[in-house]
């Protein structure tokens, strides 16, 4: 299993997702994925799907 993980949506770089104590620490790459940096997502997946909501205007879901 990695330490890190690129999260794209529709072929852009909203951040990276890099293990920590207790799950996946999100750090955005653009302004667009401000709203995600330093949550913490059990999983991968899990940061991708927020990052995704985000994107599709769903944000009480986002984070």
């Amino acid at each position: 299993m990695s330490d890190s993980y690129i999260i794209e949506v529709d072929s852009q770089t909203a951040g990276i997702v890099v293990r920590s104590q207790g799950g996946y620490c999100f750090f955005a790459s653009s302004n667009r994925f401000n709203r995600l940096e330093g949550h913490l997502f059990r999983n991968a997946r899990e940061a991708e799907r927020a990052a995704r909501k985000l994107v599709n205007g769903d944000v009480k879901e986002a984070a």
